[in-house]
């Protein structure tokens, strides 16, 4: 059963992302979004060793905001280099994307295709 509260919808782009490692070492650097939700974001590409939990800042184009790592990918598995953010509460939504629209057209995609 998928305990997502909302629906993701994929997206493939650029973000800069900064906060601390899983040894409390500083890093920067540039990961891909994978997929969005109106809750959060899977981005791919992420080098840094993190640890879920962590607070880690995430920039696309010129907006900014924080957000929660609620998992990280596997060494040596298809996700690795992966991680699950979860948008805080206090943050602005930062994508700019109107997700009910794309749900709509995904689904009538899905249907036409069928």
């Amino acid at each position: 059963m998928d305990r997502r509260q909302s629906t993701r919808v994929a997206a493939y782009f650029p973000v800069r992302v900064w906060g601390l490692d899983a040894h409390a070492f500083p890093f920067i650097q540039l990961a891909r979004v994978k997929n969005i939700s109106g809750g959060g974001a899977v981005l791919q590409g992420v080098q840094q060793m993190i640890r879920p939990g962590e607070i880690l800042d995430v920039q696309f184009g010129e907006d900014k905001a924080q957000f929660r790592v609620v998992w990280v990918g596997k060494l040596g598995t298809d996700r690795q280099g992966e991680i699950g953010l979860e948008c805080l509460p206090s943050e602005p939504y930062i994508w700019d994307v109107e997700l009910d629209r794309c749900v709509q057209i995904s689904e009538q995609l899905a249907v036409a295709t069928s």
